[in-house]
């Protein structure tokens, strides 16, 4: 889901305010101490069954599973399941734009990055910033609502959580803030983050679980041509590599005040329904959605569909175009040259540029894989040779080592890889988002080498990463490495577009600083 609620919270979140806040601290999965270390759920051998009174008993930290409608909890982005497939990618290009642009430093103020975790955290807005904070230090910044003294006004806009068998958390509200935070500057599946739990459903089999879910609609079960998905086809966690990108879902985003507003008590999935309309309504195809011109184009058309509509239309599902927010006039009321839309107009070179000019600069920065000749999926087990054409491996599981010949390519995207890769004379070699276990050896590319950076989420390697002799750009952005990292005679040298790796081993020539 993917909006900001504003409803009251239930009458168990005011005694939390009242009571355990006081204190400063989080009633459920903290993050430390014995319930943290016994895994998911925090049950370990010997433990109580979770959700059960021995359990749920005691003064530390407790189980997930315990957790209430209401109750605050400390999570990392990597502990959550999403609930949809899909993100208008345009809405988190602007956010990383945004995240990675110094210009709210240059105005006096603070990067929005830190508004934006302040708000998520249920604390208000960024309060103080020291030089070189950062999100993964929340020690390095402050907030204007200190813990302990949360408002029901600021734990509102928090994003929210449901608990599901196993006390898996299943987001259910923020995807597209929690994938700018994943991908942005000081991103990872380890940041911290606190969310508001909606339900508790852990009691349930994992069929029955969905089918609740599916019941109450706190899933989202479309593709971005807004065809039914199974919940087996929802990504298993965050980050923009796992999604699939709606571009209605971004005009939806940009026509916000425009064409509707969200309103109090908002239904769930709001600018999905928008979407939805918009579809049989705006070909997003027939527009150059690269740049600025044509863009605005289309969100001027779109919002004025929507603002035209009458209050009681029917939008998507039952719900009307009034219960969606639709505004009476389009705009405000106001010409394009005032209000919302000549904000969302500014170029990039305005003191205050609009969202759309920062979603296309940091789109302009975002490398397009190889269209696809082969497609791998699900299982394989045994070797894999690449010997032409593109091979896109997407969100499969390869146990065998992976050769890349000469003038082939390989697109890896959510996969794991036990075995080891290599790569000579690949026309590209692009990894994002995977496992993999076994050394990289990828020398004389001629085309562009990518593990992460824009657009492409950081990978998890166990083994060495050795990289010689590429001549089409090497991109080497915030993976996590366990095993030696050596670099040499790539033209130009690697870069890591401003986000350092983790690296567990030797860094050697070009990396030693990447």
């Amino acid at each position: 889901m993917n909006r900001s609620k504003a409803a009251g919270l239930p009458r168990r979140g005011a005694r939390l305010l009242a009571g355990v806040l006081a204190a400063s601290t989080v009633v459920v999965g903290a993050g430390t101490g014995p319930a943290a270390a016994a895994g998911p759920g925090g049950a370990g051998p010997g433990s109580a069954a979770p959700g059960s009174a021995g359990a749920c008993a005691g003064s530390g930290p407790l189980p997930r599973a315990c957790a209430q409608p209401g109750d605050l909890i400390d999570v990392t982005l990597g502990e959550l399941h999403p609930t949809q497939a899909v993100l208008g990618f345009d809405q988190v290009f602007y956010k990383l734009g945004r995240y990675g642009s110094d210009r709210d430093e240059a105005a006096g103020g603070f990067n929005k990055r830190f508004d934006d975790w302040c708000e998520t955290n249920g604390q208000g807005e960024a309060a103080s910033v020291s030089p070189g904070a950062r999100l993964d230090d929340p020690a390095s910044f402050t907030c204007t609502v200190p813990l302990g003294q949360e408002t029901e006004k600021s734990i509102a806009p928090m994003k929210t959580a449901v608990i599901g068998p196993g006390g898996k958390l299943y987001l259910t509200d923020g995807h597209h803030t929690l994938t700018s935070f994943l991908e942005g500057p000081d991103g990872s599946a380890r940041l911290p983050v606190r969310l508001r739990v909606t339900d508790n459903f852990s009691s349930l089999s994992t069929a029955a679980f969905w089918q609740r879910m599916t019941a109450e609609k706190k899933v989202w079960l479309r593709d971005e041509n807004n065809r039914p998905l199974g919940v087996e086809q929802l990504p298993s966690r965050l980050g923009i590599t796992h999604f699939r990108d709606d571009p209605y879902r971004s005009l939806v985003y940009f026509t916000r005040d425009i064409g509707y507003e969200v309103p109090d008590g908002a239904t769930e999935f709001l600018e999905f329904s928008w979407g939805s309309w918009l579809r049989g309504k705006h070909d997003t195809s027939a527009y150059d959605l690269t740049s600025p011109g044509p863009y605005l184009d289309l969100v001027k058309s779109a919002s004025k569909s929507m603002a035209a509509l009458d209050a009681d239309a029917v939008v998507d599902d039952g719900k009307t175009a009034g219960q969606l927010g639709r505004i009476a006039e389009w705009n405000g009321g106001k010409k394009e040259t005032g209000g919302e839309f000549a904000k969302l107009s500014k170029p990039l070179t305005d003191a205050k540029p609009g969202k759309l000019a920062e979603s296309l600069a940091y789109k302009a920065t975002v490398g397009r894989a190889p269209a696809c000749t082969t497609k791998v999926t699900g299982v394989r087990n045994g070797p894999l040779t690449v010997t032409d054409g593109v091979t896109c491996v997407d969100r499969a599981a390869l146990r065998g080592p992976v050769t890349v010949r000469a003038g082939a390519a390989l697109v890896l995207t959510g996969s794991t890889l036990e075995g080891p890769l290599q790569s000579d004379r690949a026309a590209a070699v692009q990894v994002c988002g995977s496992s993999l276990t076994g050394p990289l050896v990828i020398s004389r590319t001629t085309g562009t080498v990518r593990f992460g950076g824009p657009g492409c989420t950081a990978n998890a390697v166990t083994g060495a990463v050795v990289l010689t002799g590429n001549t089409g750009g090497v991109q080497l952005a915030a993976n996590t490495v366990t095993g030696p990292v050596a670099c040499s005679a790539n033209v130009p040298a690697p870069e890591n577009t401003g986000r350092p790796n983790e690296v567990r081993g030797p860094r050697t020539g070009q990396c030693a600083g990447v």
